[in-house]
């Protein structure tokens, strides 16, 4: 049976997502190379004083000593100035960051947590902010040409670099986070983000024979909260030198507690505790990083809140729906349900449970249908996704489309007493009322 295309998993992969989820660890790292840059500086300065004095070039070490204090002046507002900026920015940044939330959804902060530019920014910010405090550290009171020690030059050329660099990543962070504020760019990066999930899943082929009998069960422990992701090139490993297959019980976003079983044994004894250690990951919240319905979770929450009548967006709903036609249009055709992940012999060590074609169709569009009754837009948009879908699919996978099609005629038959305005409603339309 072949496995072409499937993807062995990386081990340090969900180490990388981890520590996207988070905002300490680039500015951390900021400080490092900050620290190191201003090291390779001012020996750079020391060399360069040395070679002058050696060279009895006073008059030019003159001039250079003179320059560094006129940049000193500039380091010195640099300094003084920068936590200000930072402050003001980042203030003025997680107001919009909650504007967004309230208007779409609370999970649309994870996209401000783990943007690139927003971690990048803060970052060069800090480091801006440090490398003016070093430089600073490094002037001398003497002017002598023949007896300085250190002229920081280098450090003043660098911090004025720096300077120009936080002012182009203000300019784009600025434009980033307005961006945030509007519904399509984050419905993009949602339905982006599930893309990029989709192409990291194997390949292999599904429906393949069950993992054998099942011989022990691993139980949680730690805290409660939803399964996020799991090392799958860690599971894998210790199932080969164990000689067994792992079967995860929970699905990727299902809220476990402790003492609840996590992992099932099939053909031999559970593998070591060691081994088992840090596999799998709990959090307070879901994560796209191996959660393929999260991001139709997401479009799907968007697309209520806009329907609800204290907001009544219909355009929003819209919006997602394009994107959820377009993600279930993408795994139209692949394989999904248990992912059979391989050891380098081509065995199968980890099955992992997930999401089946019903259950995606039933996500998208089972909690939207119920809210289109009066949103005629909405309706009509749903009515062509589902004509869309049904070109695309194969046959075994038409019969949810065809269900939730038969059930949207009714809901807008039941709620629209006129005929033309049902008539009207249930014609299919891309743009909902274009």
């Amino acid at each position: 049976m072949s496995d072409r295309g499937y993807r062995r998993p990386r081990p340090l992969s969900p180490l990388r997502e981890h520590l996207r989820d988070t905002f300490w660890f680039a500015p951390t790292m900021g400080f490092v190379c900050v620290f190191v840059l201003w090291l390779v500086a001012t020996e750079l300065d020391d060399a360069l004083v040395r070679l002058l004095q050696r060279e009895e070039a006073y008059d030019e070490l003159g001039e250079l000593i003179a320059f560094s204090q006129d940049a000193k002046t500039i380091v010195t507002t640099i300094s003084s100035a920068m936590m200000t900026f930072i402050g003001v920015v980042f203030s003025i940044s997680l107001v919009a960051v909650q504007m967004a939330s309230g208007q779409l959804t609370p999970r649309v902060v994870r996209i401000f947590v783990r943007s690139r530019i927003s971690k990048l920014t803060l970052t060069v910010f800090l480091a801006t902010f440090l490398f003016s405090l070093l430089v600073l550290s490094s002037y001398e009171s003497e002017s002598d040409p023949r007896r300085v020690v250190s002229v920081p030059l280098v450090q003043s050329l660098l911090i004025l670099v720096m300077l120009g660099l936080s002012l182009l990543l203000f300019v784009v962070y600025v434009s980033a986070t307005l961006r945030l504020m509007q519904v399509g760019p984050v419905v993009d990066r949602i339905a982006r983000d599930s893309l990029r999930v989709l192409g990291r899943m194997p390949r292999g082929p599904r429906g393949e024979d069950g993992p054998g009998p099942e011989t022990a069960r691993v139980m949680h422990e730690g805290r409660a909260g939803v399964l996020r992701d799991v090392n799958t090139a860690r599971l894998v490993r210790a199932a080969r030198r164990q000689d067994v297959v792992l079967r995860l019980i929970p699905r990727i976003g299902d809220f476990v507690v402790p003492g609840t079983p996590v992992l099932a044994v099939h053909g031999g004894a559970v593998p070591p505790p060691h081994r088992l250690r840090y596999t799998v990951s709990v959090s307070v919240e879901r994560t796209l990083h191996q959660d393929l319905a999260f991001g139709l979770r997401q479009l799907a929450d968007i697309a209520l809140r806009a329907l609800s009548t204290s907001v009544n967006d219909p355009t929003t709903a819209v919006q997602c729906l394009d994107r959820i036609v377009q993600f279930l249009a993408a795994v139209a055709h692949l394989p999904l349900g248990a992912v059979h992940h391989r050891d380098r012999d081509g065995r199968v060590r980890l099955v992992q449970d997930g999401p089946e074609w019903d259950d995606l169709v039933d996500l998208a569009f089972e909690e939207i249908r119920w809210c289109v009754a009066g949103s005629p837009q909405v309706s009509r948009r749903l009515m062509a996704g589902l004509d869309d879908l049904l070109l695309l699919v194969p046959e075994d996978r038409k019969k949810s489309l065809v269900r939730h099609r038969a059930l949207l005629v009714q809901t807008v038959e039941r709620t629209v007493p006129v005929t033309a305005d049902r008539a009207f409603a249930l014609l299919p339309d891309r743009q909902g009322n274009g």
